[in-house]
């Protein structure tokens, strides 16, 4: 007997983007669709679940509508969630829609649902989850207002929790993109917005609506979710695995292009204000470098894909890659992060190393005000010769981005901003770089 498979929608978004309408809107539909329901919010009372059974759509006490709360199903309630998924997946449903808190990093909840075959296999006996698609509602109207059409996801925080990160998280991992109260801003400023979205996020398709009111066909049986060309699909990701030849070419020709501006008088040299300064969210203490073992070359890429985005010179929206192979001081990268860190800046994630431990590669990444340094694995040129020698034999993309010196050590932060000045920040960069070891 063929084990059932039933379809899964997960929809994101921040706090009042248009979620539950968005719910709602599916539950009403007049397709003959039978829906299950699951809702996660964290506060004691279930917010999003009353106001579904307010809208009549099914009762609070339905079958078919579970609330997970007191917890988020991207951590704390992964385990109730497998079990909720497979209770429902048992029952007479066509297909279950998820609406993950606000507070929700998506990329966890959809490893969960991905590995309950591997990880529960007792809760998939009968029946088993495909997640079909990830939809992320994103707010017009709140782009706008506070983070300047997308421009400010680097400055504004709200009580404790940074939203300019998580709005960036949900827009990095989907498959869809809502652009939601498109009314509420003029034309200009949408296509602003749009420009931002895409620079996060270029692979995703991009619906501009009112109210979440967009045809259900466009939501369901996409099959557009897969996890390696979702958890890829960003424009960080898609920038660190360029070629470092195509990394140098470029940078050769933006030079080659500075100094001919130069020879012609026409370029002109002017300080940017960087913003008020930021604080700095990590402090890198010799616990820092310490930690947890990892195996060698736990964060390296070495996929090369050409990437497809490139910059949107109208809205000043551009992409690059700062690569250089000498480490960094750790005391003068900790002073660029917290005190001359550009506000133009919307976006930065790649590895970086230190000369005081040069084994270690580390993950920096910063999204909004949060900047996280972390332990990512030994570098591949750690290891023994005799196991280093079968690990060039067998990666060719190790073999070409090889260094005699350096070996595979190497600084590799991608950048997305909004009228950021690369030069400025190369040099900034370059500045923290240490030569005599």
């Amino acid at each position: 007997m063929d084990k059932k498979i039933v379809p899964v929608l997960l929809i994101t978004g921040y706090l009042g983007s248009g979620k539950t309408t968005l719910l709602n809107r599916i539950l009403t539909n007049h397709k003959g669709i039978k829906f299950a329901v699951i809702v996660n919010d964290i506060g004691e009372v279930n917010i999003d679940a009353e106001l579904i059974a307010k809208g009549g759509v099914v009762s609070s006490n339905d079958d078919s509508l579970v609330a997970l709360q007191n917890g988020c199903i991207c951590c704390t309630l992964q385990n109730d969630l497998m079990k909720q998924v497979s209770d429902l997946m048992l029952q007479d449903f066509d297909y279950i829609v998820i609406e993950a808190s606000g507070i929700c990093e998506p990329e966890p909840i959809a490893r969960t649902l991905c590995s309950m075959p591997l990880v529960a296999p007792d809760l998939t006996k009968e029946a088993q989850p495909r997640l079909d698609a990830i939809v992320s509602v994103v707010d017009a109207l709140r782009l706008k207002s506070e983070f300047e059409n997308g421009g400010k996801l680097n400055r504004t925080k709200v009580a404790e929790e940074d939203i300019e990160n998580l709005v960036i998280q949900q827009i990095e991992f989907c498959n869809i993109i809502l652009l939601n109260k498109k009314s509420e801003v003029s034309k200009s400023e949408l296509q602003e917005i749009k420009e931002v979205v895409k620079a996060i996020q270029p692979k995703a398709e991009i619906i501009e609506c009112d109210y979440c009111d967009v045809e259900l066909t466009k939501l369901l049986d996409t099959h557009l979710f897969d996890y390696e060309k979702t958890v890829t699909s960003a424009t960080w990701i898609q920038e660190i695995e360029k070629p470092l030849e195509e990394i140098d070419k470029e940078e050769e020709e933006l030079k080659r292009h500075h100094d001919h501006d130069h020879h012609e008088h026409k370029h002109h040299d002017h300080e940017h204000e960087l913003g008020h300064e930021h604080e700095h969210d990590e402090q890198h203490s010799d616990e820092d470098h310490s930690g947890c073992d990892h195996d060698h070359g736990v964060c390296h890429c070495h996929h090369h894909h050409h990437h497809e985005g490139g910059e949107t010179e109208e809205y000043g929206i551009s992409t690059f890659v700062y690569y250089r192979r000498e480490p960094f001081d750790i005391n003068k990268f900790d002073w660029f992060v917290g005190k001359k860190w550009p506000s133009s800046i919307i976006r930065a994630k790649g590895i970086c190393y230190f000369a005081d431990q040069t084994d270690m590669s580390y993950l920096f990444e910063q999204a909004g005000v949060q900047k996280k340094l972390t332990e990512a694995g030994r570098w591949y040129a750690t290891a023994p010769q005799e196991e280093l020698e079968q690990l060039l034999a067998r990666e060719p993309g190790l073999v070409k981005d090889w260094d005699p010196v350096y070996g595979d050590r190497m600084q590799k932060i991608v950048f997305i901003g909004k009228n950021m000045d690369r030069e400025e920040i190369t040099n900034l960069l370059d500045s923290c770089r240490v030569f005599d070891l």
